[in-house]
């Protein structure tokens, strides 16, 4: 990411992105080049590691090249699809004492389910930096070894609420953002805010809002209502099957789980669902409520 100086930073960025914010522009060599890139965003612990594994694994069924980025500094986006906890890109890069130059391929990326490559860009020990540069870093290294060439989808699978420019860094990149929340306040509450922070980013970067992954929900009567009002709509849904929560455990995709029912018919979902964001989502313009509006809204009959 090209770093500017202060006062031409603050003169030519302040309030683009939201009242009041402050962001480092990206630059254009950065940019991801004919892959499809989506990011998917939501609450903290509301499966989207879980959902971002599966639709990975369902776009490689489909016969798509896909890349997995994690960008948690739990680093345990991709660990259903290579069946260990990997080491991450700033990690790697640490002991090489950041000298990316010295650094392979197959030091950082693994192949994990049906072929899908994964990556744990990571990030700075806790309260020491920002998950913005280290998302910058890992698109940088993967263009300057050239593996972006030949990839069809590139998923991100970004940590909790979106609270800072550097959580919405992969926004940057993205042609389409989801959320994925259940049927509940909380989850509602926080996706509000991921849907601000896209409208935001939208001003200036090519991202635009493709809709919602009803999570974990038997029903969807208030994720319904919060679209309705927001101009948002459901991509897919996914009951809250203990197979799904088992398949973590075994540090597997659902797709590697006894095909009952229920979980055949999830994964056909996945593959829809896929299938359904390859054809390209319409953009939506979502218009987020105000806290308090929202927190009215929310929880009545």
């Amino acid at each position: 990411m090209a770093l500017l100086d202060p006062p031409t930073r603050v003169r030519d960025q302040i309030g683009l992105d939201g009242d009041g914010s402050v962001q480092v522009a990206l630059d254009p060599s950065d940019r991801i080049g004919n892959a499809k890139v989506f990011a998917v965003y939501g609450k903290g612990g509301i499966g989207k590691s879980t959902t971002s594994s599966n639709l990975s694994a369902a776009f490689s069924l489909l016969g798509k090249r896909v890349l997995q980025i994690g960008c948690d500094p739990k680093h345990d986006s991709t660990f259903t699809l290579t069946k260990k906890l990997m080491p991450t890109v700033i990690d790697i890069l640490e002991t090489v004492n950041f000298h990316a130059e010295e650094l392979r391929p197959e030091d950082y990326m693994f192949e994990g389910y049906n072929g899908v490559m994964c990556v744990e860009a990571g990030g700075p020990p806790a309260g020491t930096g920002c998950g913005g540069y280290v998302v910058g870093q890992t698109v940088k290294l993967l263009k300057q070894h050239h593996l972006l060439e030949e990839t069809d989808v590139v998923l991100f699978d970004v940590l909790g609420d979106v609270v800072c420019g550097g959580f919405a860094a992969p926004l940057q990149h993205a042609e389409r953002a989801v959320v994925v929340a259940s049927n509940d306040f909380d989850s509602i509450f926080a996706m509000n805010r991921i849907v601000a922070a896209i409208k935001a980013k939208s001003k200036n970067y090519d991202v635009r809002m493709a809709g919602v992954i009803a999570n974990r929900s038997a029903a969807t009567d208030e994720i319904d209502r919060f679209n309705e009002a927001t101009g948002l709509k459901t991509l897919a849904h996914f009951p809250d099957l203990d197979a799904i929560r088992r398949s973590r455990l075994k540090k597997c995709t659902l797709f590697e789980m006894e095909q009952t029912p229920e979980v055949a018919a999830a994964c056909d979902e996945y593959k829809r669902l896929a299938a359904t964001m390859w054809a390209g989502c319409e953009p939506l313009d979502a218009n987020p409520m105000k806290d308090r509006d929202i927190f009215e809204f929310l929880g009545f009959e």
